[in-house]
């Protein structure tokens, strides 16, 4: 992202990250810290809430019934990567697992969690990390649906008045629809990150790992609006 902004560096950038950071993969910690302390001298970071990230604060919060089946989707290398040992943490209660990560994952760490949107509008297109519910007004959309969504939303193929750009639901390859963009490729199986970069009336891809960002075919925009340059990340 960062070569592609000073290849063709405009006046003022986004970097928009769709969520899911962390678990799965060995470097949550790691992944977290960057964000955190990520600065470009024109481009502004922008972070969008994932379900993770949702679980993660739950659980921080000992919420009952939620720490195992954490543990089980990805939570188990997140906190190794903060060295807490996932099997000690999975025999205790809600209380005492959340004081113990609290122990162990920064105060500033959390505080960044906690500071993550839901959505960012830009121009004819809405970035957002799940989806959204079809039919629903922007402003009556309840988070559960921008953060979890995926049947009533990748099944519709009514326009939504923007075009969606998410993450969340693993595709092969960048999924265009009319109504919609997936970006999320899966990085922590594939090794395949991509980016969505739109800059004016067009757009174009940059990826990580086996498919090389000049592979990755350039697409006619749908948006007229965009006049900054724009870069989303699905993780």
């Amino acid at each position: 992202m960062e070569n592609d902004l000073a290849r063709r560096p405009v006046p003022r950038a986004f970097i928009v990250f769709l969520g899911d950071l962390i678990d799965r993969g060995p470097q949550s910690c790691e992944v977290i810290d960057r964000l955190a302390n990520f600065s470009h001298p024109y481009a502004k970071c922008v972070v969008l809430m994932g379900n993770h990230e949702e679980i993660l604060l739950r659980v921080m919060a000992a919420e009952p019934g939620l720490l195992t089946d954490w543990m089980r989707f990805g939570g188990a290398e997140c906190v190794a990567s903060y060295g807490v040992d996932p099997a000690g943490l999975s025999r205790l209660d809600e209380k005492a697992g959340a004081a113990l990560l609290r122990q162990h994952i920064p105060a500033r760490h959390l505080a960044f969690l906690e500071s993550f949107g839901d959505t960012f509008k830009f121009g004819d297109y809405l970035f957002v990390h799940a989806g959204i519910r079809p039919g629903v007004a922007m402003e009556d959309q309840v988070q559960r649906d921008l953060r979890w969504i995926r049947g009533p939303f990748l099944d519709d193929v009514k326009t939504h008045g923007c075009l969606v750009v998410h993450g969340h639901t693993i595709v092969e390859a960048v999924e265009e629809r009319s109504n919609r963009i997936a970006i999320d490729t899966g990085a922590v199986y594939s090794g395949v990150l991509t980016a969505l970069v739109v800059e004016g009336a067009e757009r174009h891809y940059l990826a990580t790992g086996p498919q090389k960002q000049d592979e990755m075919p350039p697409a006619a925009s749908g948006s007229e609006n965009a006049s900054l340059l724009r870069v989303a990340v699905s993780l």
